[in-house]
C-alpha cells in the first residue's frame, strides 16, 4: 500500500471514530444545502443584462425573426416608411399593438414598405391608438411616397381617431398587411 493510501486510511478510520452516521450525514446534508443557495447570493449583474440602447435611449427591441430586420423603437425601422406620430413600440405597446387602456382606430392609412431582408414590397397598415394623451416619446415622422389629401387613404396628416370613442391621439402601430403586388 503506498503512502497515500495509508494517509486516506488514516484520515478515514479518525473521522469514523469521531463522528456518528447521523452527524455525517448531517454534515453532508448541510453542505448540499448551502452549495445550493450560492446561486441565489446577491451579484451585480448590471453589466452583463444592459439592453442595447437605440438613438433614442430607450433599449432596441428586436423581433427576433430574420424577415422582420431592425429595431422597431427606430424611426428607420423598415416598417415606419410613412409613419406620423409616437412609435407604440417606445409607448408601452408593440409595432402591432396598443399600449394598455388605449384603443386601436379602426380607421388608418396604408404605405408600402420595403423589407431589406427579402427586398419585398409590403402593404402597411398604421392605426392610431386613441384614448390617452399623446405619448411623447419616440416622434417619427417619414413621409416617404406620402399622398396630398385628397387621398385621406394614404395620408398620415389627419387625426384617425375619429371611429374610437376618444378622438385623443396618443401613438401608431405599423401592422402588416400582406405583400404588394408588383406592377410591372
Amino acid at each position: 500500500m503506498g503512502p497515500l493510501d495509508k494517509l486516506t486510511e488514516k484520515f478515514t478510520r479518525g473521522v469514523a471514530r469521531s463522528t456518528s452516521r447521523r452527524s455525517l450525514l448531517t454534515m453532508i446534508g448541510g453542505a448540499i444545502s448551502g452549495a445550493a443557495v450560492i446561486p441565489v447570493l446577491p451579484v451585480s449583474r448590471a453589466l452583463a443584462s444592459t439592453p442595447e440602447m437605440g438613438p433614442n435611449g430607450l433599449p432596441q427591441q428586436h423581433s427576433g425573426n430574420l424577415q422582420d430586420p431592425g429595431d422597431n423603437t427606430s424611426c428607420d425601422y423598415w416598417r415606419y416608411c410613412a409613419i406620423d406620430g409616437f412609435l407604440c413600440s417606445c409607448c408601452g405597446g408593440t409595432v402591432n399593438s396598443c399600449p394598455p387602456g388605449t384603443e386601436m382606430s379602426p380607421i388608418t392609412w396604408i404605405g408600402t414598405c420595403l423589407n431589406p431582408a427579402d427586398n419585398r414590397s409590403y402593404i402597411i397598415s398604421y392605426n392610431d391608438c386613441c384614448g390617452k394623451t399623446s405619448c411623447g416619446r419616440c416622434p417619427c415622422t417619414r413621409n416617404e411616397r406620402d399622398k396630398p389629401t385628397a387621398r385621406a387613404q394614404e395620408s398620415n396628416d389627419i387625426n384617425w381617431c375619429i371611429g374610437t370613442e376618444s378622438s385623443i391621439f396618443h401613438c401608431s402601430t405599423a401592422i402588416i398587411l400582406g405583400v404588394a403586388i408588383d406592377q410591372k
